[in-house]
């Protein structure tokens, strides 16, 4: 099993993807989080076809931690069914890594 995930989410606008990035680092599930966008989206919804314009957010977890991130961000998140995606981080610095361990360890720094 993996120890560090990538978990990624998406919403509307700038300010919700602050708010919720806000969140969910004050809550020390993340060590971090990168903002990045506007992105386009094209996607299918509720039966249609559709475009628009999300920010994506990039969160680097510990695996561990994983159920407790997406509990968050469902219960913090803007849309009723978010986007919520994790994937493996197989390699990343020792320095890198250990922050990401420090910073979300259950019990804190």
């Amino acid at each position: 099993m993996a120890q560090y995930l990538q978990v990624s989410t998406a919403t509307e606008t700038r300010e919700q993807a602050v708010e919720l990035a806000k969140s969910v680092v004050e809550a020390r599930l993340t060590a971090g989080a990168q903002i990045i966008g506007p992105v386009t989206s094209v996607f299918w919804h509720l039966g249609e076809f559709g475009t628009g314009e999300e920010w994506q957010l990039l969160l680097k977890i510990r695996a561990d931690r994983y159920p407790e991130v997406e509990s968050h961000l469902l219960e913090h998140h803007p849309w009723k069914n978010p986007e919520i995606a994790a994937t493996e981080i197989v390699q990343g610095s020792a320095g890198y890594l250990a922050w990401i361990s420090d910073t979300t360890a259950p019990e804190g720094p």
